[in-house]
This record gives C-alpha cells, structure tokens and sequence, in this order.
C-alpha cells in the first residue's frame, strides 16, 4: 500500500510539474497559428513598440461603408486565431466600422513571447495607437475567447464605449482548474486573468456571447461572469455549438450584431 501510494505521489508530481513548465504552450499554441487569408481592400499594415523592446504587428481595416460615426473596433483574438483573421471576420460583421488587431506578442510577426501578463500590458498600448490613428467618437473592444480576458483588463485601465465578449470567462485559473479539480492549481499555474475582477470595476456596457456546448469554457464559467458585470446590457447564448464551431455559424454574426445595437442604447 505505502509502494502504491509513494508511486501515486511521485506521478503526481510529475504532472504538476509538466503543467507548470508547459503552461505557456499549451495556453499560447503559437504553432499552430496559420498564416493569414486575403485581407480587404485598402488594409493598412500597422506596428508598434513596446517599453521593453519588442515590436508589435497589427492590421486597420478601415470602413466599407459610411456609418454615420467615427467608430472603432479594437479586437482581441482567441489563443489559436491569427488576429488579421479576426480582423477581417468584425470587418464583414461591421463594414461600417474601423478595425485594429495586433498579433500577440510571440505571435509572427510580432515579436517577444506570450503570456497572460504580456497580453494585458501590451493592451492599453494597442489601444492609444488605435485611437491615435483612428480619432474615433466611440471605442469598442471586442474579444475572443482568451481575448475576451484582454478586453476586460484593458476596460479598466482606458475608457471604453463598450465591450462584446465572446465565449468569456471569469478567472483563467478558474478555468484551469475545472479541467484539473485534482490539481492544486494555485500552486502550479502561473497565467492568471481575473476578467470578472477587472469588470466589476468598471462601467461600460457589456454584451456577452456564448457557446451552448462550450466544453473548453464551460457554461459555469461563463455564468461566473455574468453575475460580476454591472452593466451587463446584452447576453446570448447560441445552443448546440461548441467553443470553435460557433465560429461558422450565422447565429454569431447576428448575434454580433444585436451586441453593438444593444451597446449603443
């Protein structure tokens, strides 16, 4: 029994210890990346440093079509999404609207190396050279699964008209730690976005999308969310869709929509 038991732990241990060495790849999948497809007509190439010497590579799609305002979209893609692909998707979904979207750090051709930390601290950065470029009446972030975290930070440290989350969640670790409930996860996971902290503490209106079948960010996790926002002015689950797929549905285009008319209330 002690033998069992002394092998259990020593297995153990070394799970542990693989989850907090390859945390960073496993949430920053940089590999699997693709290259980007056609962008738009008139997609301006942008570029910005940072205060600890890296250089950050993003995209401005400007308006298709006149909106009647001088709006922005700052977005923040998922952790295995290029961000000139989800570029290019907000600008078929808001032709009327200006899009910006940095490839995160680590992410070619940006250059450095990702982590949640990072990711926060880059955000106001992208932010003012968004909204240098564009001068725009309203600025709204908009954020993909772990991008929907980076929105959330970002909406406490600068003024946002607005923020459309999509398959978010409350902590990172919480949802870590859903996946390994046997795991001391405070103890071994290093990558912490408190989304729910950080919008507890603001006032823009928000609008939350999620996935029905979500597995990679169950529903739980989602409804953490939803109690902590106070200004919560949209929110809408789209049923029989996992966390990826609900990509190539129509469902989400027209929820996106309805997202931005809601936050213009």
């Amino acid at each position: 029994m002690i033998k069992l038991v002394t092998v259990g732990l020593v297995l153990f241990l070394i799970f542990a210890l693989v989850v907090s060495l390859f945390q960073n790849r496993i949430l920053f999948p940089t590999h699997m990346v693709g290259r980007p497809g056609p962008l738009p007509h008139g997609t301006q190439r942008l570029s910005l440093n940072t205060p600890d010497g890296y250089r950050l590579q993003g995209v401005h799609i400007p308006p298709s079509r006149d909106g009647g305002e001088r709006l922005l979209i700052v977005a923040f893609a998922g952790n295995a999404w290029n961000s000139a692909d989800a570029a290019d998707y907000l600008s078929e979904v808001y032709p009327e609207a200006h899009i910006v979207a940095f490839h995160y750090r680590g992410y070619a051709p940006s250059t450095g190396s990702p982590s949640t930390e990072a990711l926060m601290a880059d955000a106001p950065l992208i932010y003012d050279a968004a909204t240098a470029r564009v001068k725009p009446q309203r600025t709204i972030a908009v954020g993909f699964s772990i991008g929907s975290g980076v929105a959330a930070s970002l909406a406490e440290k600068r003024h946002l008209d607005g923020l459309i989350l999509v398959t978010p969640f409350d902590s990172l670790k919480a949802v870590a730690q859903g996946h390994c409930p046997w795991l001391p996860i405070g103890m071994v996971f290093h990558e912490q976005i408190d989304a729910a902290g950080s919008l507890r503490r603001v006032d823009a209106p928000v609008a939350i999308i999620a996935a029905g079948r979500d597995t990679l960010i169950p529903g739980r996790r989602t409804d953490a969310l939803r109690r902590r926002v106070p200004n919560l002015v949209f929110d809408r689950t789209i049923e029989g869709v996992g966390h990826n797929d609900i990509y190539h549905t129509t469902a989400l285009h027209e929820a996106m929509s309805d997202a931005l008319a809601a936050l213009s209330k």
